[in-house]
């Protein structure tokens, strides 16, 4: 009988280590689960790595020249706040000091890159630019703790389908896991217990169904500045880990068909790795988001078995 290890080895597509500007074949595997997809979210296990950046860029890359997207959301800031899409659309601004006022997971040289590319895309493409997301600002409201959680959520969802909406664009969406994992709840922090209500990634599943599409951005281990250590086996990531078996990574598509013991595996809620701004490596296991299953949260997962802190801004 085939283990769940195996199924994978077998039907995920190796991850190349690249830089943001090589070739990007090693992804082309994701092309027809996001193709049609009016919002595509790329979901971060750690914000503070250089090569979950690095595939994040490229799968940008990926689907604003080949798949036709052409708004990028990043989450946690506002890029027509620091003056960043005034930058990409017109070359006016320095991009390093428009970044040094961000927030701070922003503040590296992977986003510079990213910004860097974006402005080069649209100046060779004036007639059909790419562009950041900036929905309109919402309202402050008065609500307790939990509700204002379930508040941000909706919010966050709110804001990237007014953009779609309004500019008829495919968006791909940068942010944590915590938001974009369909219908995940959120461990909040290791002191107190989860808090389960729908997340951004529900709300825009429950509104576009296969219109939202989530990938997961995993994780092995490394360092993020702190040392991440190898997955304890209660955890999915475990067995993600298992299943690179010397490949620096891979893409895998968990919409394929799957026999029954590997769709049971897949289905059954679990914890994966979350690394929010706050890390104690002592305490490793706390650090994760669980709740779900490995299908249920993505319909795709780009692993990397091992990161490496992200650079500063230079």
């Amino acid at each position: 009988m085939e283990t769940a290890t195996e199924w994978i080895k077998k039907n995920s597509h190796v991850l190349a280590t690249r830089k943001p500007d090589e070739p990007l074949d090693d992804l082309r595997a994701l092309a027809p689960l996001v193709r049609d997809a009016k919002i595509v979210a790329l979901g971060a296990a750690a914000r503070q790595t250089r090569e979950l950046s690095d595939v994040a860029h490229r799968i940008v890359r990926l689907l604003v020249e080949e798949e036709g997207f052409r708004s990028l959301a990043l989450e946690g800031d506002d890029p027509g706040r620091l003056g960043l899409d005034a930058y990409v659309a017109t070359g006016e601004g320095d991009p390093r000091a428009l970044l040094a006022e961000a927030r701070a997971f922003w503040q590296t040289a992977e986003i510079l890159e990213l910004v860097h590319w974006m402005r080069s895309y649209s100046k060779r493409h004036p007639d059909d630019p790419v562009r950041f997301a900036h929905p309109p600002a919402e309202p402050v409201r008065h609500t307790t703790r939990l509700d204002g959680l379930a508040e941000l959520e909706r919010t966050l969802a709110d804001g990237v389908t007014w953009w779609q909406q309004h500019t008829g664009d495919k968006v791909v969406y940068w942010g944590g896991m915590a938001h974009t994992a369909v219908g995940a709840p959120r461990t909040v922090s290791p002191s107190e217990p989860p808090e389960t209500h729908q997340n951004m990634g529900g709300y825009l599943r429950e509104r576009l169904g296969p219109g939202f599409r989530s990938v997961g951005l995993t994780l092995a281990h490394g360092s993020i500045g702190l040392p991440l250590p190898t997955p304890s086996p209660d955890f999915v990531d475990s067995l993600l880990s298992a299943a690179a078996e010397g490949r620096a990574g891979y893409v895998l598509d968990l919409g394929i068909p799957r026999p029954e013991p590997v769709r049971r595996f897949l289905d059954t809620p679990t914890r994966t790795r979350l690394i929010g701004p706050f890390y104690d490596p002592r305490n490793d296991e706390v650090h994760h988001l669980s709740g779900g299953s490995l299908a249920s949260w993505f319909d795709a997962v780009v692993h990397t078995q091992e990161v490496t802190p992200a650079r500063p801004l230079p």
